[in-house]
Order: structure tokens, then sequence, then C-alpha cells
């Protein structure tokens, strides 16, 4: 076995005791939410018990976290698409596709004021589809004032007068999907 797998096999133990100290759970309330004896988790974090995946993932499952978490993995690449945010507005707006042309994605940013800002509506040509992360946003809509939560969503002709803000003053956080005009998002059932 190579020295880097020997290493990191022997910091598993320590990070396991660290992180149920952390969390203030006791070897017995452990021993409970995974089906092993305390005596197995004792001899994991202290070294005399090899890990193995068998012991180590309903560990990660009871504490919520990756698997890469426990064993301390290096970092790996990062997948997601890191485009510069554009400001805007007052509003941060940041890119999550690259093709230009076609629907596009941002997550949008409504950073908090002290003052409720007064809503400035805008039209320009286009659809859009937005769904509230976190939040309480506050979408005027031609002649409608509507208050949206997280987890509620909302489309529409961007032809029509619109403006987006905090309904409380707090910060919003916001997915954002926006086509050309004639170019809509579509959710479609499968036929089962």
């Amino acid at each position: 076995m190579s020295d880097d797998i020997e290493s990191v096999l022997h910091t598993v133990g320590p990070r396991l005791r660290a992180l149920r100290r952390q969390r203030g759970v006791t070897l017995a309330e452990l021993a409970a939410k995974t089906g092993f004896s305390e005596s197995t988790l004792s001899r994991l974090e202290s070294g005399r018990r090899r890990a193995s995946l068998e012991l180590l993932l309903p560990l990660a499952r009871a504490y919520d976290v990756p698997l890469d978490h426990l064993v301390g993995a290096p970092r790996t690449g990062d997948p997601r698409i890191h485009l510069r945010p554009i400001h805007r507005h007052g509003m941060t707006f940041i890119p999550l596709t690259r093709r230009p042309g076609g629907v596009q994605a941002y997550k949008m940013l409504i950073p908090s004021s002290r003052e409720p800002l007064e809503p400035d509506p805008q039209t320009h040509s286009g659809y859009e589809w937005l769904y509230v992360l976190n939040g309480r946003l506050r979408l005027v809509l031609g002649d409608g004032d509507l208050t949206l939560p997280p987890g509620e969503a909302a489309e529409f002709d961007t032809t029509l007068a619109h403006w987006l803000g905090s309904a409380d003053g707090r910060a919003v956080e916001l997915l954002i999907l926006f086509g050309p005009h004639g170019e809509r998002v579509h959710v479609r059932p499968r036929a089962t």
C-alpha cells in the first residue's frame, strides 16, 4: 500500500472522533444511529480498526457529510461553471450558462437594504422564469404586486412592465431562466 494511502487512513480515526465531539454525539448515540457497536466505533476512532467503505458510508449518512469529508480527500476541480458576476441596478447576476443565444440561466442576488426600494418597472424583449431560493421576493408585474417566499416560482413575458426587489428589506436569492422573445421554458410530463 502506498505511503499516501496509509497516511490518509491514519487520519480517518482522529477526524471521526473530532466530528463526533464537534456534533456533541456520544458513542452510544452514534451506535444506535449506525447499527455499529460502541466498541467498533471506539476502535475506528482510535485507529485500532482500519476504515472501510462498509463502516464509512453509514457514518457519512449519520453525520450528513460527503464521504470525502471523513477521509480528508484532496479537493478536486470544481465542475461548475464559473463566469464573472454581472452587477446591474444594485443586484448581482451570476451566469450559470456559457453558450450564447437561447435560454440563459442566472443566480440573482438582491442585497438587503435599510429602506424599501421604490419599484421602477422596466420592459424588454424576452420571457422569464424565476424561482425563489431564499428571502422574500417582491415582484411588481404590470398592475400586480406579489410577494413570493422561498420555493415559489413565477413566469412572465418581459414586455410586460416588471420589477424585482426585496419584500422586507432582507437579501433575496433566486434562480432565473431568461429566453429571447418567443423562446419559453417548457416542462413536459413524461408519459408512463
